[in-house]
């Protein structure tokens, strides 16, 4: 792998290797970019096939990051952190604190959170070396349990993407087919079935699937056949990768709304759906509910403020259907283009800032 040659096409600022001989420490920063501000990303622990796959993990997590935080409205940049190891029996409280060590080091530039395979205690050990750390206890003043602001911030882009589809964004009488009943779908089903929408699930869990069927009226189906069901709305809430050559054909749904990351399998099925006229609500811009809240962290946690921040998910679903139409665009294209787009307003702002003050300074 050529590092610098990947980094400089996908104009990444920083790679940090973090490295703890005594603690089993073996961690690497991506730090992609940080033109709106500290790049925020969570801290991933998993057993990689090899030092190279963890590096390009953490190079493309961390630029989704940028995307995603940007297309939040967030003053954040993207990064994002992988440590290498097995969640279930190589942690320690000399590893997390001496990764909050390296984390203090960067100065600001970097704040994490929790990801796959780390858990709220373990960013407690890290919040032992460094303030640059989010998702923490909430005695320590964080926001607690995200699922449910993500799911709010679902639940309100949905809302926008009916609007497209069926004219208005009233989701009363509407059948919405959801797959996985996690703790964040379990939440969006709520206020689905709380405005009065017609609820189909389905999970590989049992529990989740009868506890939605008992709570909100839901019919439940087979995984497989998620796909194929009569629906107004689909809204995949599990796995990534469940838009594809086999599950495009079976769809009936005009609107895919749903929490899972990763929802395309390739970019080429995110021009298949828009040329069959379905409005794809894309995935890092809807589900960004999560970010959203741990990021106002950074401020002291005011969940009201956090909340309100949330809701304008419903406005930037509205604004990548306008891009799409604009530039004539699926909205997964679109979506990039305007995280893209702001981030270049802010880079030509300060080059601008740059360019004045001297110009002021060469006059005097």
């Amino acid at each position: 792998m050529e590092l610098f040659k990947y980094m400089e096409t996908y104009d990444y600022e920083q790679l940090v290797f973090c490295q703890d001989k005594q603690s089993g420490l073996k961690a690497i920063i991506a730090i992609h970019d940080t033109t709106l501000g500290p790049a925020l990303g969570g801290t991933r622990m998993w057993t990689y096939e090899s030092e190279e796959a963890a590096i390009e993990d953490a190079l493309r997590l961390a630029r989704g990051m940028t995307y995603k935080n940007a297309a939040a409205g967030l003053n954040l940049g993207g990064g994002k952190t992988v440590i290498i190891g097995d969640p279930r029996k190589d942690k320690n409280e000399e590893l997390f604190r001496a990764f909050g060590r390296y984390i203090q080091g960067l100065n600001g530039r970097y704040i994490t959170a929790e990801d796959v395979g780390t858990t709220v205690a373990d960013m407690d050990m890290i919040h032992e070396e460094t303030d640059y750390v989010t998702g923490i206890s909430p005695a320590f003043g964080s926001s607690g349990n995200p699922s449910p602001v993500t799911a709010y911030g679902v639940y309100r882009g949905m809302k926008a993407a009916a609007k497209e589809a069926f004219g208005s964004d009233s989701l009363e009488g509407k059948v919405i087919a959801v797959q996985g009943v996690g703790n964040v779908a379990f939440n969006l089903c709520r206020h689905l079935h709380e405005e009065g929408a017609s609820l189909i699930v389905t999970d590989i869990n049992k529990e989740a699937v009868q506890r939605a069927v008992d709570e909100f009226g839901a019919k439940a189906v087979n995984p497989d056949e998620i796909y194929g069901v009569e629906c107004d709305i689909y809204a995949p809430c599990a796995l990534g990768a469940v838009i594809n050559d086999s599950t495009i054909p079976q769809l009936k749904a005009k609107v895919i709304a749903g929490a899972a990351n990763n929802q395309l399998k390739d970019t080429a099925h995110g021009d298949l759906i828009h040329e069959m006229g379905i409005v794809y609500a894309p995935d890092y811009v809807i589900n960004a509910g999560g970010v959203i809240n741990v990021a106002d962290e950074l401020y002291g946690y005011n969940r009201d403020r956090a909340m309100k921040k949330v809701e304008t998910i419903y406005n930037n679903i509205e604004k990548v259907i306008e891009i799409a139409k604009r530039d004539a665009i699926p909205t997964y294209k679109a979506a990039d283009r305007m995280a893209e787009e702001r981030i270049e307003r802010m880079r030509n702002s300060r080059s601008q800032f740059l360019q004045n003050g001297h110009h002021i300074l060469s006059r005097r």
